[in-house]
């Protein structure tokens, strides 16, 4: 049974990791960035996410390592608190209440007990940098009110800002202007770049500036590709600039090595280039990096360097220009043209990612797993070049065939079309092209969908187009005298009245076809393609179609252009119900008989799940998103979950996720984010995750699953540890961090101790007749170690299952006697 907890939208994972520059540590074993509300711990060599740091309750602006401890870390977030972290375990250190949003964070080793924030003034496009005391009280909660203004009139983006010298500086640049504020002298000096100065009129605007770390020189990235190298900036009228140019587009960020001997700078070329000693002539490339750097950053170390990309990448990078690692996230493009779809066989939701290429991308991890190259062409970044775009996929046949659109269009009359269909191989684990179709229509395709029903012959794949036709392709035999092949080929091509096909889909049994035709739906049986009847409301274009599922396979809903929602009964060919509701996503579940369906209002985005038996909705959800959500899909469970209220039932065997405009992947669920995106490993307690050592059964680890017979013959009989929880030495131990814990040595006496237990003393008719009165001083000195090495003996017998215990006789007590003279003492000074 699930505790009946509210249903709440929350994130699940798929946000951007190229929003801040990425953190190495000290070490450069781990490398943390911003993912929308958390912060993620990657490690560098494994790729692997490590940690996920939850506790902010809005975006995440800004990570830097705290200078005083390396094992720490600070975030900030507009909901307007910097948090402390020990990144190693994972754990919440304290929380500063600012009060105010932040949107960038600088840490300083000079300050002590300052850090410097980007806040926003009264008006919304005027940003300050501030100084903000943070206070030393061991609360977990703390109030840090006490700003001191920095600078005024700045960038809001943190490339924007760079400390410089070991903190003598700090430089700002936003449009034209560059202002340099001296701490000591606590005074600004301004320069201005006029676009007037330069005879081509190219672009000075600043995009971003760095400091050298240890003299005074400011670089400066421009608008017009060009680096600006400024020198003795502490007058305003001696100062010097020197330029560097390779970009031919803007300079997206820069950044100087550790020991500034060089100057590392990216842009739209996805070409990473280190400028040696700040020189013109000597410069390396990394290029070929496929997508357009957002951000550079330098471990403290200075043996690695990583870049950001606007396709949610990063990529570590060796001190000699070699990528060592990358780390991928959900690929944002500009339009997701082929809606979300779940891969049959991995259960990863698949999305066109990267420019003419499909994603596929895990939701329980969280990561991409790999990307398929479909348009198999290089990619051009440039905007007045018209490019082949991936339009439309869909996936067959239980995952083993998939469909794919790709177009291109200059001209009303130019229309390049082609579409491929892939088998899934099985030796390779991939999809091989199979069958390449130019011009299977003479308009753009609308829509294409696979006959997945369990008990369909031969493969069959609709697609439907503007040109007004809909054609069926099925796998046929292609092999001839050199091998054995199958490919596809048409079998029938259907119109209505030359209407426009926009909307094709299969019932579940796969024997009706339902196309639409505007706002004409067509039913045609899929034996013979003939047309057995139509529906039209004249309510306006058809957007979605689907069929009902299971008990509800007999009803055909449609929803309109024009806000109306039909359900038609297919027995009696009539219209059931319609309701005015403006339908952006409509999908239907596959385990079960419901619909999701997200309507947009001039609000926000409402859900409804319903039934196509009746129009009374199962569930509602009010403003779900303030923004237009454009695609949904349903991903079945590999548990199913155990609602019992009504209303809840509807998430039991399948999860429901939409992507908003803003391209936001979002879900429903009862779970808090953080449990749903940290993996079930990370959660288990210290005592669960112990391995069975005989370390293992000291810990009382025993059998979950007795008899309870079993446990009533016992009880009298053997005497059980107690668990781990209630021993305070040993909670200690596993759930303190190892590097705030005291010595070994001096923990070890406490930890030996807090195994002892406790024996009631035998009476004197337990003695034996012939044991002298040595042996029986012996023997109460040495009660203690008897009753600990008794006890290991029975707890090995537990953990072996053995239901009787030997009993030792006089002769074996006596042996067990000469060994208690041995001096253990030396275990304390371990």
């Amino acid at each position: 049974m699930v505790e009946e907890e509210n249903i709440r939208v929350v994130r699940c994972g798929g946000s951007e990791l190229n929003f801040r520059r990425a953190v190495f540590s000290a070490d450069s074993k781990y490398i943390f960035c911003v993912s929308g509300d958390f912060v993620k711990v990657y490690s560098t060599v494994t790729e692997e996410c490590v940690h996920i740091l939850h506790g902010h309750r809005n975006l995440v602006t800004g990570i830097q390592l705290n200078p005083n401890n390396h094992l720490q870390l600070y975030s900030c977030s507009l909901d307007g608190t910097i948090k402390l972290w020990d990144y190693i375990d994972g754990i919440l250190i304290k929380t500063f209440i600012v009060g105010c949003k932040l949107h960038a964070l600088f840490t300083l080793a000079q300050a002590e007990d300052s850090v410097f924030v980007i806040v926003n003034k009264e008006k919304p496009d005027i940003f300050q940098l501030v100084s903000v005391k943070l206070s030393k009280s061991s609360s977990q909660e703390v109030e840090a009110k006490e700003l001191s203004f920095v600078l005024d009139y700045i960038n809001q983006s943190p490339k924007c800002i760079a400390f410089g010298n070991e903190g003598v500086y700090v430089a700002a640049v936003r449009e034209f202007y560059l202002s340099v504020y001296f701490f000591k002298k606590k005074t600004t000096s301004r320069f201005t770049l006029s676009s007037s100065r330069n005879k081509k009129h190219a672009k000075n605007n600043f995009t971003c500036v760095a400091c050298h770390p240890t003299e005074d020189c400011i670089a400066s990235g421009h608008m017009d590709g060009k680096i600006r190298l400024w020198r003795n900036f502490y007058d305003d009228k001696k100062y010097t600039y020197t330029c560097l140019h390779w970009h031919h587009d803007m300079v997206m960020d820069l950044a100087f090595s550790v020991t500034g001997t060089s100057l590392l700078s990216g842009g739209r070329e996805s070409v990473l280039v280190e400028w040696r000693d700040a020189t013109e002539k000597n410069k390396e490339f990394l290029p070929r990096l496929g997508a357009t750097i957002e951000h550079i950053s330098v471990s403290p170390a200075g043996d690695l360097f990583c870049t950001s990309h606007s396709d949610n990448k990063i990529i570590i990078i060796h001190r000699n220009l070699e990528a060592s690692a990358v780390i991928q996230g959900l690929v944002k493009d500009r339009s997701i043209f082929t809606g979300l779809m779940i891969d049959p066989r991995t259960k990863a939701l698949v999305l066109n990612g990267k420019p003419g290429h499909l994603q596929f991308y895990s939701l329980q991890n969280d990561k991409q797993l790999y990307n398929l190259d479909i348009i198999q062409q290089e990619y051009i970044n440039d905007y007045g070049l018209i490019q082949i775009e991936l339009t439309k996929a869909a996936f067959g046949c239980f995952g083993n065939w998939l469909a794919t659109v790709e177009q291109r269009q200059e001209k009303e009359t130019e229309l390049e079309l082609q579409m491929k269909l892939w088998m899934y191989n099985k030796k390779t684990q991939g999809f091989i092209l199979n069958t390449k179709i130019n011009m299977p229509h003479e308009d753009c395709i609308t829509a294409l969908c696979f006959c997945n029903a369990e008990k369909s012959e031969q493969p069959t794949l609709v697609t439907a187009s503007k040109d007004g036709y809909f054609k069926v392709w099925i796998l046929t035999d292609d092999s001839d005298i050199y091998k054995k092949a199958v490919g596809w080929t048409c079998d029938f091509v259907g119109s209505y009245h030359k209407y426009q096909a926009t909307n094709c889909c299969f019932s579940e049994d796969g024997s009706l076809l339902a196309v639409s035709f505007e706002e004409i739906v067509t039913i045609w049986d899929s034996v013979t393609w003939e047309l057995k009847c139509t529906f039209c409301q004249r309510a306006g274009k058809i957007r979605h179609l689907c069929f009902g599922r299971l008990t509800c396979s007999k009803y055909l809903l449609g929803a309109t252009e024009n806000g109306i929602l039909c359900c038609w009964n297919l027995l009696s060919c009539a219209l059931e119900w319609n309701a005015k509701l403006n339908v952006r996503v409509m999908e239907p579940d596959p385990n079960s008989e419901n619909i999701a369906a997200i309507s947009q209002s001039s609000v926000g985005s409402d859900l409804f799940v319903f039934k196509p038996s009746e129009p009374r909705p199962l569930y509602i959800q009010k403003g779900i998103s303030r923004e237009e959500v454009q695609w949904g899909v349903f991903v079945p469970r590999d548990v199913p979950e155990s609602f019992t209220s009504e209303a809840y039932q509807w998430l039991n065997r399948s999860q429901f996720y939409f992507l908003t405009k803003s391209q936001s992947l979002l879900t429903f669920s009862t779970k808090s984010p953080e449990e749903k995106l940290t993996p079930t490993s990370k959660q288990l307690l210290a005592e669960e995750s112990l391995p069975t050592t005989p370390f293992y059964f000291i810990l009382g680890k025993h059998r979950q699953q007795q008899d309870e017979k079993l446990n009533e013959t016992l009880e009298n009989e053997l005497v059980q540890l107690p668990l781990t929880e209630n021993i305070p030495a040993i909670s200690e131990l596993l759930h303190t961090p190892a590097h705030v814990l005291p010595s070994a040595a001096f923990l070890c006496s406490m930890f030996v101790n807090s195994l002892l237990l406790s024996k009631e003393t035998k009476s004197a008719k337990e003695i034996p007749e012939d044991v002298d009165m040595e042996e029986e001083k012996e023997s109460e000195d040495s009660d203690e170690e008897n009753d600990f090495t008794e006890k290991v003996q029975d707890t090995s017998n537990t953990g072996l299952g053995e239901d009787i215990i030997h009993q030792l006789s006089k002769s074996e007590e006596k042996e067990l006697r000469k060994f208690r003279k041995i001096d253990y003492s030396w275990i304390a000074a371990l």
